[in-house]
C-alpha cells in the first residue's frame, strides 16, 4: 500500500464548488487500494469563506474515505494583493504543520498556482526524504507579469528563481497543457522525460445531456422560450466578465436572452455594482454552486460562455469549464485563442469570438438561439469528444500510474499522441 500526500490550498469535493479534478484523481488512487491524504484551506478559495471545520491551527475531515487535514489560512483572500500574498504565506506555513501530522507517506504531490504552496509540498518532501511531484496548472509567475499583477523587477526575478528551483526539485512534473509542456521544455530548459502531460478534463458521468434543469430556470425566473447563456466559473480579474456584461448591454432589449453568472470570486462586488450602474436587468449573479449541483445548471442553459482576457499567455489554458460545457453536451460561446480553441474547433463544439469581442458574443448568442437544432448537434459532438479525449476516468488512471512510478523512483513519459488521450508508459 502506497500512501500519497497532496499540498494544495484550493481543493474541493463535490459538495463544495470548484474544479474537482484532484478529488476525482485521489478516488481512482483509493480504489486501488492505497491512501490518499490533502492538506487543504480553511477557506474556500472561491468566495474566501470557512470551509473548515478547525477552529485552531489544525484539523482533519473525512471525504467519501479522502483524509482532508485542513490548516489555517489568513482570512485576506478577497483584498489587496499583499494581503491575498500573506494569506498564500500563512497557508505555506500552516501546511507544512499538518502535512508533517500525515504518517507513512511514500510520495509528496505540490501544485501550483499558488506557487507558495508548491514549495511547501517541496520542504515537507525534504523533511520527509520522499520523492516530490509537481503539478504546473498555470504558469507562475507568468500569468501575473503579464495580467500587470506583479510588476516589481525585484519580486520578479525572485518568483522567476523559485520557480526554476522548484522546476529544478521535483522528480517529476505534470502539468495540465500541452502549451505548458512545451514552454517547460523549450523556453525553461526543463528535460523532457521530466514533463508528463495530464491534460484538464472531465467525468462523463457528472453530467448528463438528458438532465432536466427546470429548477435552475426556475430559480432564474425565465421560461422555456428565454435563452439562458451561462458562465459558471470564477470571477476574477483573468476571466473577463466585462465583456459578458456588455454583450448583455447589446441585447439589453432583447427580453428572451438571459445571462446567468454562476461563481464568486474576488471581483465579483465590483461586477455586481458595474451591472447595477449599467441597468442591466438581463444579467442574474447567482453566487457559486456545488460541483454535484452542476448538472442542473448546465442542464437548464441553452449555451455556455467562456472567456479570459487578452493576454498572450491565456492562449496556453485548458480551462475546466469548457470541458463541462461540453460534457454537459452545451454549445460553447469561445472568447479564448490557442490551445482551448483547437479543442472546441475540433469537436465542432461552439462558437468562438475574439477575446474582448462584446459585439461578436452577441453575434455568436444571437446565432445559436436562432438555430437551435445547430446549437444541439455542437453541443452533442462536444459530449462525444471530450468522453474520448478528455475523458477524466483515464486520466485519472494515467495520474496513478505515474504517481506510482514516482513513488518508487520509476522515471515515466506519457505518449504523445494527438489522435486518442495519452497514453503512459513506464520506463524503467
Amino acid at each position: 500500500m502506497l500512501h500519497a500526500l497532496l499540498i494544495h490550498q484550493a481543493f474541493v469535493s463535490p459538495k463544495e464548488a470548484g474544479g474537482t479534478r484532484h478529488f476525482e484523481f485521489a478516488q481512482r488512487w483509493l480504489r486501488r487500494g492505497d491512501r490518499f491524504t490533502i492538506v487543504a484551506s480553511t477557506l474556500s478559495y472561491l468566495s474566501g469563506e470557512n470551509v473548515g471545520t478547525t477552529g485552531g491551527l489544525v484539523g482533519r475531515e473525512s471525504h467519501d474515505g479522502l483524509d482532508v487535514i485542513r490548516t489555517y489560512t489568513m482570512p485576506t483572500l478577497h483584498k489587496s494583493f499583499v494581503w491575498r500574498v500573506g494569506s498564500f504565506l500563512s497557508f505555506t506555513a500552516s501546511s507544512i504543520v499538518g502535512a508533517l501530522r500525515a504518517q507513512d507517506v511514500d510520495v509528496v504531490m505540490g501544485t501550483s498556482p499558488p506557487i507558495f504552496q508548491a514549495t511547501s509540498a517541496w520542504a515537507v518532501a525534504k523533511l520527509m526524504n520522499k520523492p516530490f511531484l509537481l503539478e504546473v496548472r498555470d504558469l507562475w509567475p507568468d500569468f501575473a507579469v503579464d495580467m500587470g499583477v506583479l510588476t516589481n523587477p525585484a519580486l520578479i526575478d525572485a518568483a522567476q528563481k523559485l520557480e526554476a528551483f522548484l522546476y529544478s526539485e521535483a522528480d517529476h512534473i505534470i502539468v495540465n497543457s500541452p502549451a505548458y509542456q512545451r514552454i517547460l521544455v523549450d523556453d525553461k530548459g526543463v528535460p523532457s522525460t521530466k514533463v508528463s502531460l495530464i491534460p484538464n478534463g472531465v467525468d462523463p458521468d457528472m453530467f448528463d445531456p438528458q438532465h432536466d434543469g427546470s429548477a435552475f430556470r426556475k430559480e432564474l425566473g425565465v421560461d422555456d422560450d428565454t435563452f439562458v447563456v451561462t458562465y459558471a466559473g470564477a470571477l476574477g480579474m483573468a476571466n473577463d466578465i466585462p465583456t459578458i456584461l456588455r454583450a448583455a448591454d447589446r441585447l439589453r432589449d432583447d427580453k428572451k436572452v438571459l445571462f446567468a453568472l454562476v461563481g464568486d470570486g474576488k471581483e465579483r462586488v465590483n461586477l455586481e455594482a458595474q451591472t447595477q450602474r449599467m441597468q442591466l436587468d438581463n444579467v442574474v449573479f447567482t453566487g457559486s454552486k456545488k460541483k454535484d449541483e452542476m448538472k442542473t445548471v448546465l442542464a437548464g442553459s441553452d449555451a455556455c460562455v467562456a472567456c479570459l482576457q487578452d493576454i498572450p499567455l491565456f492562449k496556453t489554458t485548458y480551462p475546466n469549464k469548457v470541458f463541462d460545457y461540453m460534457a454537459a453536451a452545451r454549445p460553447t460561446l469561445l472568447g479564448i485563442d490557442g490551445v482551448i480553441r483547437e479543442v472546441v474547433d475540433n469537436a465542432d463544439g461552439g462558437v468562438a469570438f475574439p477575446p474582448g469581442d462584446d459585439e461578436g458574443l452577441a453575434d455568436a448568442v444571437l446565432a445559436l438561439r436562432a438555430s437551435p437544432k445547430r446549437a444541439k448537434t455542437m453541443g452533442e459532438r462536444a459530449r462525444a469528444y471530450v468522453e474520448q479525449h478528455f475523458n477524466r476516468h483515464h486520466q485519472a488512471e494515467v495520474f496513478c500510474q505515474v504517481l506510482d512510478a514516482v513513488a518508487r523512483g520509476m522515471p515515466v513519459v506519457l505518449d504523445d499522441d494527438n489522435a486518442r488521450p495519452p497514453q503512459l508508459r513506464v520506463v524503467s
